[in-house]
């Protein structure tokens, strides 16, 4: 079995017509670069959709006709999440290079062969891509570790919307973490750090994993020119689900990584965050708000 070039980690969930047209565009995009040669390995988390069969028929398609890819699928009979599905994928990896990637994902012009180059031929551990809303608008795919002034000013300033807390860089720059949706790494570094955490479900997985390679000294960049379109929430079943995760998430990685009183001072921001929501949800009528914050709340509540 000849070595490819690069083994692509994707997990499935729900998402066939997206994850089709995700797979469409990455053997476009490797078609740019003929010396170029890539394994797919898709992981299926028991979606209820018709995911299975068309991911089966469409390995059955590429392994058939393609001299530059070759796909493997793998259907679980459980929803592993995002972190510990990644982690079993790899399991079936053989290429040295791993680029890990949402099935929301489309790979534009040359992006997969580009950003293959850009990373062997550089001195970051770990890479991320140039990412792009539906619409080719900028989607800030880079970002700083959530130290308490961070976090206060991505809760309470909408320092996202100003890009302070994520970015698009204009160049190609070291960053503390960039978006799990699209990065490449070695499989030496990626074992090196055991991969993703297994208790994280989904959402924050990246920046746990990127702050555990900051704390080993291993440098993450941003590459500008490969560019990939991330639809961003494709397998989210409502817009509720994302804030509670995000609200799970900080206090996880709080816990794992900071202080007691860290915790305590970030569960006080969280649950100030989420009165504040659920109080202006209330004055506007807006059960959005008012569903999504109360469940928020509660989680802090939890922990």
């Amino acid at each position: 079995c000849i070595m490819p070039d690069l083994s692509i980690i994707i997990i499935s969930y729900n998402t066939s017509a997206i994850t089709k047209r995700c797979l469409d565009t990455l053997v476009a995009s490797s078609s740019y670069a003929p010396e170029f040669t890539a394994e797919i390995i898709i992981l299926d988390n028991n979606s209820p959709d018709d995911s299975a069969e068309m991911l089966t028929t469409y390995a059955h398609q590429i392994n058939a006709s393609s001299s530059q890819l070759s796909m493997k699928v793998i259907l679980k009979k459980e929803n592993l999440g995002f972190g510990k599905g990644n982690n079993e994928a790899v399991k079936h990896a053989i290429s040295d290079t791993l680029l890990f990637l949402n099935s929301d994902t489309e790979a534009l012009e040359d992006a997969l062969p580009a950003l293959y180059k850009a990373f062997k031929s550089g001195t970051y551990a770990f890479a991320g891509a140039h990412l792009l809303n539906k619409d080719l608008s900028e989607q800030p795919s880079a970002g700083r570790f959530y130290t308490l002034p961070i976090a206060f000013l991505a809760l309470f300033l909408f320092a996202d919307r100003f890009h302070i807390t994520r970015s698009s860089p204009t160049r190609d720059k070291l960053v503390d973490w960039v978006s799990g949706a699209c990065f490449i790494t070695s499989r030496a570094s990626y074992e090196a750090l055991g991969g993703f955490d297994p208790a994280i479900f989904m959402y924050w997985e990246e920046v746990d994993l990127f702050y555990r390679a900051h704390l080993r000294g291993m440098s993450v960049g941003y590459v500008r020119k490969p560019t990939f379109i991330h639809l961003e929430g494709a397998s989210s079943e409502s817009r509720t689900a994302p804030i509670v995760k995000v609200f799970e998430g900080y206090i996880m990685f709080y816990k794992k990584h900071y202080s007691p009183l860290h915790v305590r001072v970030i569960t006080y921001m969280l649950k100030l965050k989420a009165s504040v929501s659920w109080f202006i949800g209330k004055l506007t009528q807006n059960t959005y708000l008012t569903t999504t914050y109360s469940q928020a709340y509660e989680t802090t509540q939890k922990n």
